[in-house]
């Protein structure tokens, strides 16, 4: 090549020369633009594919909550509402009705169950059987596990159920504590209207008792009727001591032999209990004595007359001057 551009300057062909030195020109540059170029390229493709791999791994760094929301939301529309689970409810059920008669007269109807003694039913109360114990009375026992069987207990049982199955049986609640401690119901007892306690009272059948304050709302109708049988000598006052402000004392009910009592001071009369400076003539030996009318009816079994040795008013229920006739 010097040799040749040599021989164009020495020859003088300047023009030749200059074509000569263009040509060189243009294959250099065409030799330098293959070089670079394709190292232009592959840094591109290389920065291109270092892109790419860097936003592929951003994309699994990071959290898919988009898609976890939608998917949700998708699911939650889609599900039908009567599947859809919800929490378990946490209220309570309300606690059964009670019937709210305190300081009031009002009578609740209750159905009877059974008779139990002479002061204590069972009843179907607000749809729950429960005992009910008499307000104010006090009854012999008839099934005690210490006092055993006492003297009227039967009687005053069987007119209880008498009473109790006569009519439409209502209940009457204090003004003070409402349930004993045996969870029995404390309450005034009425069949159409009308007081049991105030009946059993009246006839002998149970005493004035278990007053405690302020549960008394009847207490002085029921202590007339207490005096009003006590004077007149029926039931439990027909004994004498047997019924006192404790209980009643069955070691004072004389022995029985075929019926008839001994001739003590003790001895039980179907009359007023008399004062100490009663003449004793009127104690006769002659006065009977029976528990009940099965009893009486084992000696007299059509009964006894008023005025008669046996006769009791206890036994004569419908007052009509017989006792335990049939």
């Amino acid at each position: 090549m010097g040799t040749l551009c040599l021989q164009v300057v020495e020859d003088g062909n300047l023009k030749g020369l200059l074509q000569i030195f263009i040509g060189l020109l243009l294959v250099g540059i065409l030799v330098l633009g293959g070089c670079v170029a394709p190292n232009d390229d592959e840094e591109l493709n290389e920065k291109a594919s270092t892109e790419q791999v860097e936003k592929e791994t951003s994309e699994e760094k990071a959290p898919k909550e988009d898609s976890s929301i939608s998917e949700k939301e998708d699911t939650a529309e889609n599900t039908p509402a009567a599947i859809v689970k919800k929490p378990a409810s946490t209220v309570k059920p309300a606690p059964a009705k009670k019937t709210e008669t305190s300081g009031t007269t009002a009578q609740v109807p209750v159905k009877l169950v059974k008779t139990i003694d002479g002061d204590t039913i069972k009843v179907l109360y607000n749809g729950q059987e429960i005992n009910v114990r008499y307000l104010l009375i006090d009854t012999p026992e008839t099934n005690h596990p210490r006092l055993g069987k006492q003297p009227f207990g039967e009687e005053a049982k069987e007119r209880n159920r008498q009473l109790v199955n006569s009519g439409a049986l209502t209940l009457e609640f204090d003004i003070g504590e409402r349930i004993d401690k045996y969870d029995r119901l404390l309450a005034y007892v009425y069949v159409d209207g009308k007081s049991v306690q105030k009946t059993l009272l009246a006839e002998g059948l149970a005493r004035v008792a278990y007053v405690y304050p302020p549960n008394t709302r009847h207490l002085t109708p029921f202590e007339e009727a207490q005096k009003a049988a006590k004077k007149k000598g029926l039931g439990i006052w027909s004994i004498e001591d047997y019924a006192t402000d404790s209980g009643f004392d069955s070691d004072v009910v004389p022995a029985k032999n075929s019926g008839k009592t001994t001739t003590t001071s003790n001895a039980p009369n179907s009359t007023v209990s008399k004062p100490a400076s009663t003449p004793s003539t009127n104690v006769a030996s002659s006065q009977e004595w029976f528990q009940n009318c099965t009893e009486l009816r084992k000696k007299y079994p059509s009964g006894v007359p008023e005025g008669h040795a046996a006769y009791q008013a206890k036994m004569d229920r419908d007052k009509d001057g017989y006792a335990c006739e049939k």
